[in-house]
């Protein structure tokens, strides 16, 4: 009657197991003929336990396993500078619901129309996205302050940039959505922090889809780091500026 773990584990070669009962056996020397080497790994494969439970500590699976987008070579942030924890939990939950939001009503929000002034360039035209999302004043950096658009007898988007409405973001594919944001970051590496792109880079992230692509990842991290080297120049902790960088360093290290 052949024993369990033949009916498991059929023999593959034909074996005679002769009459010893391998304590002849030496296993601490090489085998010297294949006769032998089988009889060896028959042996060794006898005295193993047929069970074998692992010791597992209670207490490690306790804990909460999370996955965190690397941010490699960011600054630290300086003393007082950096958010609390409850804080950046509530800006992530918050970033979720919205980022659900786009995508169950985004069939809704591209169906209506846009108004006759909103012009959204062609997909290859750099300049011509950072004029649509900063505007014309930030864009050839005449001004990039709340007071010009209140001295305005009537908002000029083209001069102002076009706030990322859900009616113009939900038009954008994957490709599009990560072409803007590389450009914007690209645009941010070499000039200062505006509302305008805060919110535009805000609203990109949060279009983002799930797996991202190894470009995204490269283009958030950079982001993060950009984010992380001017907070780091920051004089004071009631720079207006301070909260919207936070917050993009945050969802790029925190967000789900």
């Amino acid at each position: 009657m052949k024993s369990d773990v033949e009916e498991l584990m059929p023999r593959l070669l034909p074996m005679e197991c002769g009459s010893g009962t391998g304590e002849d056996l030496d296993l601490s020397g090489p085998p010297r003929n294949p006769q032998e080497y089988l009889r060896q790994v028959q042996l060794e494969a006898s005295l193993c336990p047929e069970v074998v439970v692992a010791q597992i500590d209670p207490k490690k699976l306790r804990k909460k396993q999370t996955v965190n987008v690397s941010v490699a070579g960011c600054h630290a942030a300086p003393v007082g500078f950096s958010p609390s924890l409850r804080w950046q939990q509530q800006q992530v939950s918050n970033f979720s619901e919205i980022r659900q939001s786009i995508t169950r009503h985004r069939k809704h929000w591209t169906s209506q129309t846009l108004d006759d002034n909103v012009l959204m360039p062609k997909l290859t035209d750099e300049e011509g996205w950072k004029r649509f999302c900063l505007g014309e004043k930030v864009y050839l950096g005449t001004s990039s302050t709340h007071t010009d658009a209140e001295q305005e007898p009537a908002l000029d988007y083209s001069k102002m940039g076009f706030p990322p409405f859900l009616s113009i973001i939900s038009r954008l594919n994957q490709s599009t959505v990560l072409m803007v944001l590389e450009i914007l970051i690209g645009w941010f590496e070499e000039r200062e922090f505006v509302p305008q792109l805060g919110r535009w880079l805000y609203a990109l992230l949060a279009c983002l889809e799930k797996p991202l692509l190894p470009e995204a990842h490269s283009s958030i991290r950079q982001l993060a780091r950009r984010c992380a080297q001017l907070r780091s120049t920051l004089d004071s902790q009631e720079d207006d500026k301070l909260p919207a960088l936070n917050l993009l360093i945050c969802l790029v290290a925190r967000a789900p």
